[in-house]
């Protein structure tokens, strides 16, 4: 039994017959006697008392279609609510991102999201540990990688780079740090992975790669809280562009070792986005994307089948 079958039952009892319901739905009325009499047959009772002259709803049916009415049209009205959230940005947009991310670059865009979008509310879940989109029903996640691979759909936000900085009161009573190999004069703050914490590479204009051992007495993480530690003048720091640009553009942060293109993993890192699935994409999400690309001024993009490792 289905809604197609709970319909089918409404229609023949509304117009009285089969050839009636038939010409409504612009089928053969033998195909509708036959869907009726399997019907029937499942349920364990007769639905209609019909002869040749006359067709009738049985006790049994009348009992029946009175439950199911009201059953009907909930089912009805949430297709149309449904529906209407594939075409209009509504609903509730949970969406998934680091930390730091989420905590500097996301949040101060939901005022402009929320002023676009009034009827979409907005659960931002934002941590490093690894969410499962599917069982965590996250509709929209974005990830900073060299790149994602898998099931799930993932397009390009954002290109990011990296970029040692350090707060203009340390500079001025620290050691020079033009150079990679001045970082060895210098405590940085460090991150908990292990090629953050134990080196940097380093890439000139005329693209000669350069390792630099660098060490420290501070191991922070979220990236947030080195970003606080740089500017409290406690060292230098490799920070990504979205974190500090607003703070170097204020001068209250330097970059060092000018340049030189500098990461802890690759060169070649960006921000993705990732969703479970390109079907059906539900207009909230479809309007967060949109709103992300137009806040951050990207262009075109292209949307490949991805899932995120691990």
């Amino acid at each position: 039994m289905n809604f197609a079958d709970l319909t089918l039952i409404q229609d023949v009892a509304r117009h009285g017959s089969f050839a009636a319901a038939a010409r409504q739905r612009d089928v053969d009325p033998s195909s509708i006697g036959r869907i009726i009499a399997a019907i029937e047959e499942e349920l364990g009772f007769r639905l209609f008392a019909r002869t040749t002259r006359r067709m009738e709803v049985t006790e049994a049916g009348a009992l029946y279609l009175s439950r199911i009415g009201p059953l009907c049209e909930e089912l009805e009205r949430a297709v149309d609510e449904c529906r209407a959230m594939q075409v209009e940005p509504r609903g509730t947009l949970r969406i998934s991102a680091s930390a730091t991310f989420g905590q500097r670059f996301i949040v101060p865009r939901l005022s402009a999201f929320r002023e676009a979008y009034p009827a979409v509310s907005v659960e931002g879940i934002f941590s490093d540990s690894t969410i499962d989109l599917v069982s965590e029903r996250v509709d929209l996640a974005i990830r900073l990688a060299p790149s994602i691979n898998g099931d799930y759909v993932v397009s390009k936000l954002m290109d990011t780079r990296y970029s040692v900085v350090a707060a203009p009161g340390y500079l001025r009573q620290a050691a020079p740090l033009e150079r990679p190999e001045d970082l060895a004069l210098h405590r940085a703050i460090l991150f908990p992975y292990r090629d953050y914490r134990s080196r940097w590479t380093f890439r000139d204009a005329d693209g000669t790669v350069t390792e630099q051992n660098v060490e420290g007495d501070l191991i922070l993480s979220p990236a947030g809280a080195i970003r606080d530690a740089a500017l409290a003048g406690l060292g230098p720091a490799l920070l990504p562009d979205w974190l500090i640009s607003n703070d170097v553009d204020k001068g209250a942060l330097q970059t060092c070792i000018a340049g030189w293109d500098v990461t802890a993993t690759t060169f070649d890192t960006a921000a993705w986005l990732i969703y479970p699935s390109r079907s059906f994409l539900p207009a909230k999400v479809r309007a967060m994307i949109e709103f992300l690309r137009g806040s951050m001024g990207q262009g075109a993009h292209r949307e490949t089948p991805q899932t995120p490792k691990p």
